[in-house]
Order: C-alpha cells, then structure tokens, then sequence
C-alpha cells in the first residue's frame, strides 16, 4: 500500500514547498523578487510616470487654487501664498521622492514581519509529515479495504494540492499590487497638490499600507497555523484504516481551509483592522 502512503506525502509535501515559498516570499523586498527583473522594470515606469504626474501636480494645483480662494485677491494675502507654496512644495518632494518613501514604508513593515517571525520562535514554516499510526494502519488493509482508502486518499491529497496553490497565489498576487501601486504612485501623489483632491493621495497611501501590511497578517495565519501542525490531527488507533485516514484528513483540511482563508483576506482583516 505504499502508492497510498505516497500519495498523500506527496500532497502534504507540495503544501510544505508552498507553505516554506511564502515564508521566504514574506521576508523577500521587492528588488529582491524572482532576481530584481520586475523591480527594474517597474522603476523604469515609475521614472516614465513621474512626468505625468508632475503635468497633473500643476493642474492640481490650479483647480484647488480656484476652489479654495474665492478671488485673487486671496491668493496675494501672504499667509495664503506661503500655504499655497508649501502645498505645492510638499506634493512635488511626494512625487519625486515617492519611490524612496514608499519603500520606507514597506521596509517599515519588514521589520514588523521579521519582528513577529522573531517573537514566535520561527525561523521557517513547520512542515507536515504523516503520522506513523496512519502509515503503519494503511501499510495493514487488504486489497478490497484499500479501494475506498485508495478514493479517500486520491480526494484528500487533490485538495490539499489545490489548496496550497490557492495560498500561494495571494502571496504572488501581494507582490503584483506592490509593484502596480509603485509603478502608477505619482499619478494619485499628485492629487496632493491641491486641497480638494487630496484624498485620493491620502486614499493611496492608505490603500499602498494596507497591502504592506498584509504581509504581518500572512505570517500570523501562518505561525498559528504551524502551531496547529506541530500537533497533529488526533485519531483513534482502534478503528479501521478508511476512519482513521478520513479522520486525519479532514481535520488536516479543515486547519488548511482556516489558514488559507485568512491569507486570501489578509486585505479585508488589514482594512477592517486599521479602519482603511
């Protein structure tokens, strides 16, 4: 019965890889991700958007002039022109400087993740191994018991692999919005200019935090869910091998389909959480 046994390790073996490819994704910057291609690319639209955005910084800045002072006269007062310079001053640094900003603000959020990593005592993800009452139960089964253990098996590793690329795609698709907020920034940074289109830069920064933040999240699911694996599901050794095998698995599934829920609304829990 070993195509049995190896049928599920390899299953719990896909979810170890993926489980330990999010770990390492988690604390990888994003100049860092798939050897820095992307990242070049991406700051190569930053560089190309950035003159977009400073032709909006001005018209920006001359509807909020126009919304904001009744007549010229406004404008000439000195507290309004040095208020009015300052905003503009403030939105031009926004938009020149915003790569580097953001990316403080991301590393900001890679301490935090490195900190809980610390605090939790992981220095990887725990990895799933078959019990060894299971294998020695299935190792055990005739032929004719095998067929409905062979059914079990085949549908709880398919699963399970299904699960663990479900996962990983919110970990890929994290990534995917860190390089489109970086690479369209000075285009929403520009709204900063004037005062009443403000809030779509505020919006971004907001949103752009959100998404770093969701890394802290993932890793928590993450560790609670290795807590979860260091103790494995609990089965009864006396009852026959389907029983034992769909008892194990189902809760294995059950834990799995907790975990891979919470990563796939880390975005949701980081917005209810700071109340973006």
């Amino acid at each position: 019965m070993n195509w049995i046994v190896e049928n599920l390790q390899n299953a719990l073996d896909t979810w170890n890889g993926k489980l330990s490819e999010i770990w390492q994704l988690l604390t990888q910057s994003p100049e860092a991700f798939k050897g820095g291609g992307i990242w070049n690319v991406v700051v190569d639209i930053h560089g190309a958007v950035r003159a977009i955005g400073l032709a909006l910084l001005v018209l920006f800045f001359v509807v909020g002039v126009v919304k904001t002072c009744g007549s010229f006269a406004e404008v000439k007062k000195p507290e309004h022109a040095v208020k009015l310079f300052i905003r503009f001053a403030l939105a031009k640094a926004a938009i020149t400087y915003g790569l580097e900003l953001m990316m403080a603000l991301f590393s900001i959020v890679q301490g935090l993740i490195s900190t809980i990593m610390n605090a939790a005592g992981f220095g990887a993800a725990s990895e799933m191994v078959l019990p060894d009452s299971i294998v020695t139960a299935i190792e055990n089964v005739d032929f004719f018991n095998s067929i409905p253990l062979w059914a079990v098996t085949l549908l709880g590793g398919l699963f399970i692999t299904v699960l663990s690329f479900i996962m990983i795609m919110s970990v890929y698709g994290r990534f995917f919005k860190l390089y489109l907020y970086t690479a369209i920034a000075p285009v929403p940074l520009a709204a900063f200019a004037g005062e009443p289109s403000q809030s779509i830069g505020k919006a971004f920064i907001k949103s752009y935090a959100a998404v770093c933040l969701e890394g802290a999240i993932i890793v928590l699911a993450c560790i609670i869910f290795s807590v979860f694996a260091a103790s494995p599901p609990a089965v009864d050794p006396n009852a026959a091998a389907v029983t034992q095998v769909w008892s194990y698995v189902g809760e294995l599934i059950f834990n799995m389909l907790v975990l891979v829920g919470t990563v796939k609304m880390a975005d949701r829990v980081v917005r209810e959480m700071m109340g973006l």
